[in-house]
């Protein structure tokens, strides 16, 4: 690991417990560009750590400290997502700048960066988001090309079994819309439960969809969509 300080971070709320493990990518060109960024003090974002795309892993602000990478957020009732959460940026041109897939060299690095955060902290599995999670509204990352599946299987984060449930097709009424958006604010997304296919709702549906199923993220509450989230809600009975 490579210390590379960054002046950008604050005091967490006494006694404030870390929870979350936010995932990002870093939207950049190049490595040295994202870390030259969040060690300027006038950008005034940061993250704990960044991962490079050959698995160099970087350290630019102590775990015990509130890095700066969330921004406007929001999940499962809390707003200040940088004061319980621990940041990771992982290397990768994103949608602006070539958007790709993430190197085996890479994942290999952010799973055994995981492993000792979550040995570290009480962060359930239900809780390792990446920005768009938190961010639907403003933010797609690390986005559809991101493995969250291979991250579960290492036992970090979460993946939902949905065959085990029949298909409850597109959600067409206002009560299909309203228990749709009813388990993705279950979930944590920030939606509210109206009955309509609002746009916050299609945008949380959405960063969802990037999440748990890649393959398709037009935000449309289609069945498959739908069976996802009854898995997920299922599988987590602490919700």
């Amino acid at each position: 690991m490579i210390e590379r300080p960054s002046p950008n971070h604050d005091a967490r709320p006494d006694g404030q417990p870390v929870d979350i493990l936010l995932l990002h990518y870093t939207d950049m060109a190049s490595a040295e560009a994202a870390l030259a960024r969040m060690t300027d003090p006038a950008a005034r974002v940061s993250a704990h750590y960044c991962v490079d795309e050959d698995g160099t892993v970087y350290r630019l602000v102590p775990e015990g400290r509130r890095a700066w990478h969330a921004g406007l957020s929001y999940w499962a009732g809390v707003r200040d997502i940088n004061a319980c959460s621990i940041g990771i940026e992982l290397v990768n041109p994103g949608h602006s700048c070539g958007y790709r897939p993430f190197p085996d060299a890479q994942m290999q690095a952010l799973e055994e960066l995981a492993d000792g955060i979550l040995a570290r902290h009480p962060i359930p599995a239900h809780r390792v988001l990446g920005h768009s999670d938190v961010a639907p509204a403003r933010k797609i990352d690390p986005g559809e090309l991101f493995d969250w599946q291979r991250l579960a299987r290492a036992g970090i984060g979460v993946w939902p079994q949905p065959l085990a449930f029949p298909d409850p097709g597109p959600a067409r009424t206002t009560q299909d819309i309203a228990e749709t958006q009813s388990k993705l604010a279950r979930f944590g997304y920030g939606v509210a439960v109206n009955g309509v296919l609002d746009h916050a709702t299609a945008q949380a549906l959405s960063a969802f969809q990037r999440h748990f199923r890649p393959t398709s993220f037009d935000g449309a509450p289609d069945g498959e969509t739908r069976r996802l989230l009854v898995a997920l809600i299922a599988a987590l009975p602490q919700l």
